[in-house]
């Protein structure tokens, strides 16, 4: 399946192999920024009222039927919202509360799919919508070595309303392609994975791009692309699976010979069960 060491060009010299995952629902069953609501209501954060509209919007994304111009509006709805909001605070109720709001939801299947790119040497990237508060920490325990997420404007310690980097569509692909730059990765040689048509930029900025549990027009798209497609459907509790989780932003180790193939494989023998 591979060629043998000697005739193989080394790692370092092929350019480096990540694998890049959207989060909400391909990493996990459901939306992170949606399930911090009630811990956000709980700290003082937000009124009733805004946990009733988060509880709409997330019911939206859930069902698969938030358009762009809805995300477009809960984007600036949450902008608003977070207005003046302490940074530190914010920082404090998701360390607090990730492990009780985020565990029922993670997929087993994205698990495992994350230790295997690790085992291979890969680098592992969550790239996400969500902001980067929210983000990181569920990154740091699934063990991913970088993170891409939307980012808010600080100043004095709070936000001011102001977006610094939004990680959404095409945005998603100009960060990957930077992060690629900055780490020498061989985007041709990486992964892509996402359960969005919003994300198809992302998927096509690689040479393997997988759609996870498209709806039909996302199925279509990756037919015409010839992305690979997955299902992923059993939530797990992360702490039972998980082995000691690397820190964020921490170096994985070099790419091993014939990576791309196994993996290739690996997913393939998944999509044909």
């Amino acid at each position: 399946m591979t060629a043998e060491p000697q005739d193989t060009p080394s790692p370092h010299a092929r350019g480096r192999v990540a694998a890049f995952f959207d989060l909400d629902k391909t990493i996990i069953a459901t939306s992170s920024s949606g399930v911090f609501s009630k811990s956000f209501y709980a700290g003082g954060l937000i009124t009733r009222g805004d946990v009733l509209r988060s509880a709409y919007a997330h019911f939206l994304f859930l069902v698969g039927t938030a358009d762009e111009d809805q995300t477009e509006r809960m984007r600036r709805h949450l902008s608003e919202l977070a207005t003046g909001w302490d940074v530190s605070k914010v920082q404090q109720i998701v360390a607090e509360t990730v492990h009780e709001l985020i565990d029922p939801y993670v997929y087993a299947e994205a698990v495992n799919l994350i230790a295997e790119h690790h085992e291979l040497g890969h680098d592992v990237v969550i790239v996400s919508a969500s902001g980067a508060e929210l983000v990181e920490p569920i990154a740091t325990v699934l063990g991913a070595d970088h993170v891409i997420a939307t980012r808010m404007a600080v100043e004095d310690g709070r936000y001011t309303g102001d977006i610094d980097f939004y990680a959404y569509g095409g945005n998603k692909a100009a960060a990957m392609r930077e992060l690629a730059e900055a780490h020498g990765y061989d985007l041709e040689r990486c992964y892509a994975y996402s359960d969005s048509v919003t994300d198809a930029p992302m998927l096509a900025a690689v040479g393997h791009g997988f759609a996870v549990n498209p709806d039909r027009t996302l199925r279509r798209m990756a037919t015409e692309n010839g992305w690979g497609i997955l299902t992923f459907v059993r939530p797990v509790a992360l702490r039972s699976v998980l082995r000691p989780p690397t820190p964020v932003l921490a170096a994985a180790g070099a790419v091993a010979v014939g990576a791309a193939a196994w993996v290739a494989w690996r997913l393939w023998r998944r999509r044909a069960r």
